[in-house]
């Protein structure tokens, strides 16, 4: 009886850690335990932005960032980058040239932190003023990575400009040269596209993973301090895909890395490499998604000849392999070879894994077996980049040109509504306290149902 109970409190610890203590915190790119969905009210079905229709607050943001909200509490956290006397241009639509940006002018690197009730922007930092580094992608930023925060830290990755970490008060504790970080396509070294893999917090250590074009690396710091814990070499190309932290069932914490030649899971203690599985697309994007029921690690990606989604099992060891003609083996569940999806990470809600490509097309799968339920396309808008969130029975996909479709959740396709935003948007919302929060282009704006024109305000 004795070695049940201290069994069932190592596990309720392990879970502790896993996830944020209060379900209105959005701690990190993708929310609590980087699944999309947080399920603590009410969410809106329908709105227009340019109607001022269910908005409850909508806060200019200077500059350009792709960076998603964050929020802690009565905080939110968004990052931008500044062109001094110049307006950047965003690309949509389906891709086309691959010759990044040309910018040689000074920027500003900012973190701004809003009043999550309000949207008045309680204070903001300069982490960095300098010409860019590295070049981004017409469809991209020099701010794409999301803040991370345990609700005394909040900590801010700008790429080669510098790892930052700050207080609530907006006081820098302290920060970080990673060195250069060019993140590029791997075929043609000089098209620099930026980078964009977010920060993610776990039991007091910041995770950063860095595929660049040289010298690629895992590494695990302090948050207190910045000290280095360890630093994991990674084989692999540049990736845009940030971690995510396994603290499951099965062996020990895992952080879980997307790749080409390395999708892999690291031993959260010392950085030593689990396992390894190869034959990923070329250049991979989504995050790594937990399905704690069925203990399973789903890993994304769409380009190149492989539009791979594998369905891995944690407590798989050494190099995972997987014959041509073969789905499934003793560490791989089950997989799909043309199932991947390219910029968007899978979202698992209420049993189901939804996964949608870029042209709008959405795929519904059982996340136990990988059995195909439906594929229907989601018709309007040009181009989807933001990663889906889920709420209330409902998932939410956002287009590039700011609209925003509504699916009920289930095993049928239902697309409930479409919603404008009146901006670009390519930043995965946020959810919190049943309101949802999208970062456009110019704006952070507050989506919720009001009851009259007073709640709404007037938009900023």
């Amino acid at each position: 009886m004795r070695s049940i109970t201290t069994g069932l409190l190592a596990l309720c610890l392990a879970l502790a850690t896993a996830v944020p203590t209060r379900a209105d915190h959005w701690p990190s790119f993708r929310g609590p335990s980087a699944s999309g969905v947080n399920e603590d009210g009410a969410t809106a079905t329908t709105w227009d932005v340019p109607a001022n229709k269910n908005v409850k607050w909508k806060t200019p943001v200077p500059g350009l960032g792709l960076s998603s909200p964050v929020i802690w509490a009565d905080h939110l956290y968004v990052t931008t980058a500044v062109k001094e006397g110049e307006e950047q241009k965003l690309k949509v639509g389906l891709y086309g040239d691959i010759k990044p940006v040309e910018e040689n002018d000074v920027m500003l690197w900012k973190v701004f932190c809003l009043d999550r009730s309000s949207g008045k922007v309680l204070w903001e930092q300069t982490a960095h003023r300098g010409v860019p580094k590295v070049k981004r992608h017409p469809k991209s930023s020099h701010a794409n990575p999301t803040v991370a925060t345990d609700g005394t830290h909040v900590v801010a990755f700008f790429g080669s400009e510098g790892l930052y970490c700050y207080d609530n008060d907006g006081k820098l504790l302290w920060k970080k040269d990673l060195g250069l970080l060019d993140s590029g396509y791997h075929v043609v070294p000089d098209a620099q596209w930026g980078f964009a893999s977010s920060p993610v917090i776990h039991d007091a250590k910041v995770i950063v993973q860095c595929d660049v074009q040289n010298g690629s690396f895992l590494g695990v710091y302090e948050v207190t301090d910045g000290k280095e814990v360890w630093r994991a070499e990674r084989h692999d190309f540049p990736t845009w895909s940030t971690p995510t932290v396994y603290a499951g069932l099965t062996g020990p914490v895992q952080v879980i890395c997307n790749g080409f030649n390395e999708m892999a899971g690291y031993d959260f203690a010392d950085g030593k490499r689990l396992w390894q599985l190869r034959k990923g697309g070329d250049i991979p994007v989504p995050t790594p998604v937990i399905d704690a029921k069925n203990d399973l690690i789903f890993l994304a990606s769409a380009h190149g000849p492989q539009a791979p989604l594998f369905a891995v099992r944690p407590p798989a060891r050494g190099e995972v392999t997987l014959a041509d003609d073969k789905e499934q083996s003793d560490a791989v569940a089950w997989s799909k070879k043309r199932f991947g999806v390219y910029m968007q990470t899978p979202i698992l809600y209420r049993d189901l894994l939804y996964g949608c490509r870029d042209n709008g097309v959405l795929m519904c799968l059982d996340p136990k077996t990988g059995k195909e339920l439906y594929t229907k396309r989601l018709e309007g808008g040009v181009g989807f980049t933001a990663s889906p969130v889920a709420s209330d029975g409902k998932l939410y996909f956002t287009s590039e040109d700011g609209q925003v479709h509504v699916v009920k959740a289930g095993p049928t396709f239902q697309d409930v509504a479409t919603n404008p935003l009146g901006e670009i948007c390519m930043a995965t919302p946020a959810i919190s306290q049943g309101v949802l929060f999208f970062r456009t282009q110019a704006h952070v704006i507050a989506i919720a149902e009001t009851r009259d024109k007073k709640e709404a305000g007037a938009a900023r």
